[in-house]
Parts: structure tokens; C-alpha cells; sequence
């Protein structure tokens, strides 16, 4: 691991947008989410955060906890669980169900009054000064978006690794941009595998998607999809 800097983000969300992201990846209604699959994403994703050393808010922590009771209740017969303080339905999974429903009720009013507000501004071209309206800081995919990628060539490798790890070369997240910034210096874009080709390890992996998350906290990179949840593009910025 990197030992010149530590990575930070800020542009996280919460955990139920972490969940509201995975529920879209599955393609299932909020209504029919299974327990058992979305608590193993979401915990794939905090051991993606630990790998990565990232910080999170420790909100992340309680919703894993939260979704790991869920579980445990879920996977009991119905006549054997614990009572529950409050809880008027037998299903375990409702008052997830609730907060993400109204969680994303207020979003999408969110997304509702920001386009509004985009188009509002578009409409008055005479005036002295506009105030732009912010770009995503990730470009045109989010956090979850390129720690899912991570998480699809973390396992790709772990199946594949071998003894090079113990013989490998220490890289740093230095080294790393020097050279992500040297393949993107024809302006050519360039698909995230392909970053990840030439990985012969776990840590190579790690010190790699560190140095591209850096170079697009800086501005100095864009990832874009075409479609959701489709190959990730890296560009200049």
C-alpha cells in the first residue's frame, strides 16, 4: 500500500444511496429487495472501503449492522424470531423498505428541482454573470459506479494471483499517477480495465485505483459510461 499520501474523498453519499444503487443494479423493485443478496453487496462494498482505506462516515457502519440483523431475523421462522419493540408486521425487511422510499422520494425532488434550476438559468442569456451549476465530482459516473468496476478486477485477480505478489514491486500511488497520466497524454480514452491490464496483483490493483480516484478528485481525469452500470471510460478532463 501507498505510504506517500492517504486518498481522501469527499464525495460520498450515504448508505441509502448505496443501497438505492445496488437495488438499480439488481433491476428489482425497492418492494421485492432480498436481505440475504443486498447485505453481501453491501458488505463486498465496505470491504472494498477498508481495502481502499478510505474514510466513510461511520453511518455506513450501522446501516451493515443493521443490514446484518435484518438477515439473521429473515433467515429465522417467523414463530421463533425475537420480539421486535413496535413492529407491527412479521417481514423484517419493511421499515428498510419505509427509509428508502422516502429517502428516495426527497432525491428525486432533489433531481427535480435541480434541473429546474438548470433550465431556469438557461433562459436568461442577457444577464451580467450566471452562477454555473456544479459537475458531479466524479464526471459522469459516481463513487459506487467505479468501486463496483474495483471490486469486479479485485476478483479477477484474487482467482488468478499467484506467488508474484511476494516478489512484486512496491509501487506508489506517486508512481501510479506519473504513469495513468502518461498513457492518457494522447487524449486517447481509455477503458478502466485496460488501466488494470498489466496488474500482477492484489496491491498493484489497490496503489492503481487510488492514484485514479486522486486524479479525478484533482479534475485531471473524467470517467463517463454510456449506459448504467456499463464499461467505465476514462478521458482527459
Amino acid at each position: 500500500m501507498p505510504g506517500e499520501y492517504k486518498v481522501k474523498l469527499e464525495v460520498f453519499e450515504g448508505p441509502l444511496d448505496l443501497l438505492l444503487y445496488l437495488i438499480k443494479k439488481d433491476e428489482v423493485d425497492i418492494y421485492d429487495i432480498r436481505i440475504e443478496r443486498i447485505t453481501e453487496q453491501y458488505l463486498e462494498f465496505m470491504d472494498a472501503f477498508k481495502v481502499l482505506d478510505l474514510d466513510v462516515a461511520g453511518e455506513f457502519v450501522v446501516m451493515a449492522a443493521n443490514l446484518i440483523y435484518l438477515k439473521s431475523r429473515s433467515l429465522l421462522p417467523t414463530e421463533v424470531r425475537p420480539p421486535e419493540e413496535e413492529a407491527e408486521e412479521e417481514d423484517p425487511r419493511w421499515e428498510l423498505v419505509r427509509q428508502l422510499l422516502e429517502y428516495k422520494k426527497f432525491k428525486d425532488a432533489a433531481a427535480r428541482l435541480g434541473r429546474l434550476e438548470l433550465e431556469q438559468s438557461n433562459m436568461f442569456s442577457r444577464m451580467a454573470e450566471t452562477t454555473p451549476v456544479p459537475e458531479r465530482p466524479l464526471g459522469d459516473v459516481s463513487v459506487f459506479d467505479l468501486i463496483n468496476a474495483f471490486n469486479g478486477i479485485l476478483k479477477r485477480i484474487n482467482q488468478k494471483e499467484d506467488l508474484r505478489e511476494i516478489f512484486e514491486e512496491n509501487y506508489t500511488v506517486g508512481d501510479k499517477i506519473d504513469l495513468i497520466l502518461k498513457l492518457m497524454s494522447a487524449g486517447v480514452p481509455l477503458r478502466f480495465t485496460e488501466l488494470f491490464s498489466g496488474a500482477a496483483s492484489r496491491a498493484e490493483i489497490v496503489v492503481t485505483f487510488l492514484a485514479l480516484l486522486e486524479l479525478i478528485r484533482l479534475k485531471q481525469i473524467k470517467a463517463a459510461q454510456n449506459e448504467a452500470f456499463g464499461e467505465i471510460e476514462l478521458r482527459s478532463a
